[in-house]
């Protein structure tokens, strides 16, 4: 599994990165077949003083694209959310294979 983490309009620190690189090794529990994870971590509202933060993720499998995209006051919070989500999408392709 290939893991790209970008940051867009600021510099994670590296305790973010680790943590994003630790939840995302959760994955492989779900599907051996993943190629390729995508992060891209955003701030909007870049104008105002109170930051959105916005955390995307697209996992590529052989013959399926997965994204989902989540936002909160932090990263960590829409990172959970937003893998939460990838999880459900790679159970339900999962099953849907199985039947």
């Amino acid at each position: 599994m290939n893991v790209n983490i970008q940051t867009v309009h600021f510099d994670a620190d590296s305790k973010l990165i680790e943590y994003v690189t630790r939840k995302l090794e959760k994955l492989n529990n779900f599907s051996d077949r993943i190629i390729q994870v995508n992060v891209f971590l955003k701030l909007d509202n870049v104008v105002h003083a109170i930051k959105d933060k916005i955390a995307e993720i697209r996992v590529h499998i052989p013959r399926r694209n997965f994204f989902v995209k989540s936002t909160s006051k932090s990263f960590e919070e829409s990172f959970d959310d937003a893998l939460d989500s990838m999880v459900i999408q790679i159970k339900k392709n999962k099953e849907r294979k199985a039947a």
